[in-house]
């Protein structure tokens, strides 16, 4: 039986990428293997990869939202204000998500009902939302939060993080939903060919506006965990946090053009740069270089996947 090297490539192309990348790191440092080593770069990871699930499903329906960072901003900060000002947390943890998937819904609408493209749409969102989180907090961080929120980034169970196990139950819950439910299938279905979609009786400005409004939550809640782990609400937390989720989904292997990708190749890619990352800071290798060597792998990764698809515009 002959074997197909592209189908193969396609589909373990990025895990043996993956793997070459964690040999080499493991040659050059001898710290990059270590227990505690790897359980930091799940770690980090966890915040883009739970922003990054969600863009992966917009991306999924030939969508794209430029506003999550500012989104995960002003979520943030209206919860760490409300929790200094005394409201219990779990109010405060639902006004963020609720805040984040208001955003996301605004985003569907002017994009369905507005027929603006979600470039255009998403970027307004981005800029909107980062003036309010700026006027919201004028200027200045909301700091020293209560210790029964902090548990969301500080706590661990069994030794695992706390964050490792919500971004695990993100990936895993939102995986089950796109390959085992009838939304999963609209979403790819609306990606794949939108007409086909409406013409078999999909609503898809209901699932389009769903997929933004689910973007947004995720935006809502990384920022959570990641002001409980700092402890922190800057001003400007968030920013580039949608190009950093866009390159994990990117290399992961989902197509712009949408209708293809999977979130196990958005994890793996998530994982790629943060172990990308890692590695560099291990070699001491400057911080400048970082955003220099990520761009490389996007378009590497763009050029690749372009090579397999021919076809795929």
């Amino acid at each position: 039986m002959k074997l197909n090297w592209s189908l193969f490539l396609q589909r373990f192309g990025l895990a043996l990428v993956y793997v070459a990348l964690a040999v080499a790191l493991s040659l050059l440092s001898n710290r990059f293997l270590t227990l505690s080593n790897q359980v930091n770069i799940f770690r980090q990871a966890t915040i883009n990869g739970i922003v990054a699930v969600g863009m992966t499903l917009v991306i999924l329906t030939a969508g794209i939202d430029l506003s999550v960072g500012s989104i995960l901003a002003l979520s943030a900060v209206v919860t760490a204000d409300l929790l200094k000002q005394g409201v219990p947390v779990p109010f405060g943890v639902l006004v963020a998500l609720a805040l984040g998937a208001l955003m996301g819904m605004v985003n569907g609408l002017i994009i369905t009902r507005g027929k603006i493209p979600p470039f255009i749409a998403t970027l307004g969102m981005l800029t909107v939302g980062r003036g309010l989180t700026l006027m919201y907090t004028q200027g200045k961080p909301f700091t020293g939060l209560p210790e029964a929120f902090r548990w969301l980034g500080t706590s661990s169970v069994m030794g695992i993080p706390m964050p490792i196990i919500l971004a695990a139950l993100v990936f895993a819950v939102t995986a089950i939903v796109l390959r085992r439910t009838r939304f999963g299938e609209y979403v790819y279905l609306i990606g794949d060919n939108p007409t086909a979609a409406h013409m078999a009786g999909i609503n898809t400005r209901q699932i389009i506006v769903l997929v933004y409004m689910i973007s947004g939550l995720c935006a809502a809640l990384a920022g959570l965990i990641l002001i409980a782990r700092l402890d922190s609400a800057q001003p400007v937390i968030g920013s580039g946090y949608e190009f950093s989720a866009i390159a994990a989904v990117v290399v992961g292997g989902t197509s712009f053009s949408g209708g293809e990708g999977t979130l196990f190749g958005t994890l793996l890619g998530t994982l790629l740069i943060e172990t990308l990352g890692n590695g560099l800071n291990l070699l001491n290798v400057s911080p400048l270089w970082e955003q220099v060597v990520k761009g490389v792998v996007i378009a590497l990764a763009l050029l690749f996947y372009q090579a397999l698809n021919p076809s795929k515009k």
